[in-house]
């Protein structure tokens, strides 16, 4: 089949397109550093010519909810026209495990604006909710630094692998679309705070990680389960430790 991949580039797009081309499809990586743009439309309607399937793993570039909002909006209209013009025939897009959770986010509200865009589309579609990768514990560590502190609500976590993420995304991309969406986490269940404590450790930095019951993630007040998937959700099979083992933090320049 002949796959585009929207955000081909990026962390989680990469991944996808290797993997599909390992599967000998046509797989293209759409981003405006190939020549595509999906808030101007540029390229958008050259790069469908022919395709099977859209997959969408791009993101906002920002986290605002007004700039995200019309991210999302302005792409998901363009990208829908020029997926009807060209005959596509399944949309994949990544979301978050828990997005209808995080309304007090204006950026979940964006996400969920998007998802909604998705659903009203005539294109048949799957939608994906991924819990949160392992690749942004350190981000989730420096959002979370309160004078000189790690504080973090010992909720229910079960981070996952990028290489698994792209997993699930190729298989529902090379499926039949389900109109529905399908959610997909880590091996493992864990606290909020025990992974990010136990990164912190491997990279040797010194904050204290703190299991405070109080304490926000990324500005939002979560419960025990707002951050993971039902319990038939399909999991990664990369573990913390494996994934640990095998990225150490970047060193200082």
């Amino acid at each position: 089949m002949k796959i585009v991949v929207i955000g081909g580039t990026g962390l989680i797009g990469s991944k996808v397109v290797e993997q599909l081309k390992r599967q000998k499809h046509e797989a293209i990586a759409a981003a405006p550093g190939t020549g595509v743009n999906t808030i101007t439309g540029e390229g958008l309607a050259e790069v469908m010519t022919g395709a099977d399937v859209v997959v969408d793993v791009s993101n906002s570039p920002s986290f605002e909810e007004q700039a995200a909002t019309d991210f999302f909006r302005t792409a998901g209209a363009n990208i829908t026209a020029a997926e009807v013009a060209a005959g596509v025939r399944h949309h994949v897009a990544l979301s978050v495990v828990g997005t209808d959770r995080l309304q007090a986010s204006g950026y979940f509200r964006a996400k969920l604006a998007q998802e909604q865009l998705i659903k009203a589309s005539p294109v048949p579609y799957t939608l994906i909710h991924a819990t949160q990768f392992f690749e942004f514990l350190r981000a989730i560590a420096q959002f979370s630094e309160v004078d000189g502190a790690i504080r973090l609500p010992p909720v229910q976590f079960q981070p996952m692998a990028a290489q698994d993420v792209a997993s699930a995304v190729v298989d529902a991309a090379v499926s039949a679309p389900l109109n529905d969406t399908i959610e997909v986490g880590g091996p493992e269940i864990f606290t909020l705070d025990e992974p990010v404590r136990r990164l912190l450790a491997l990279d040797r930095d010194p904050r204290k990680v703190i299991a405070d019951p109080a304490a926000p993630y990324f500005g939002v007040a979560v419960s025990e389960r707002t951050l993971v998937p039902e319990a038939n959700a399909r999991r990664g099979t990369t573990s913390l430790d494996w994934w640990l083992a095998r990225n150490p933090a970047p060193q200082a320049q």
